[in-house]
C-alpha cells in the first residue's frame, strides 16, 4: 500500500471536513459498500468470522478481514478471542457500533420506500 503524504492539500481538506461536518465523520467510519452490511449482520448478535462470510457470500475474504479490522480500529466492533485451540474469535458491535443501528435501519427503510416495497432477495437479510 502506498504511503499517504501527510502535508498534502487533499489530506488537509479531508481533516478540515472531518472536524467541521458530522456527515463526513460518519462516512469516514462506515463509508464504503461492505461496512454497513457487516454492521447490519452484527446487529443480530455476535458472530464468528465464518458466520459473517456465510451471511455475506459476495464479500471476499480479504475485504471482510480488512473491514473488520477497520471497524475494530474505529471502536465500532469488538473482537473477542478466546485462548483455546483451535482459536475461537467472535465479533460484536461495541456501544458506539450499536449507536449506528438507527442509521442502518433508516437506510433500509428509505430503500424500501424508494423501491415501493420489501426486498425479496436481499443478500443482507
Amino acid at each position: 500500500m502506498t504511503a499517504i503524504k501527510e502535508s498534502s492539500t487533499i489530506q488537509e481538506n479531508k481533516q478540515i471536513a472531518l472536524e467541521l461536518c458530522p456527515v463526513t465523520y460518519v462516512m469516514e467510519k462506515i463509508g464504503g459498500y461492505w461496512k454497513p452490511i457487516i454492521i447490519y449482520h452484527l446487529s443480530q448478535g455476535e458472530k464468528r468470522y465464518s458466520e459473517l462470510k456465510r451471511a455475506i457470500p459476495a464479500i471476499t475474504e480479504k475485504m471482510l478481514i480488512q473491514h473488520l479490522k477497520q471497524l475494530e480500529n474505529d471502536a465500532l466492533v469488538v473482537r473477542t478471542a478466546l485462548p483455546v485451540v483451535p482459536p475461537y474469535v467472535t465479533y460484536s458491535l461495541s456501544t458506539a457500533g450499536k449507536g449506528l443501528l438507527p442509521v442502518i435501519d433508516a437506510m433500509a427503510t428509505w430503500a424500501i420506500s424508494e423501491r415501493g416495497g420489501a426486498y425479496d432477495a436481499c443478500p443482507v437479510k
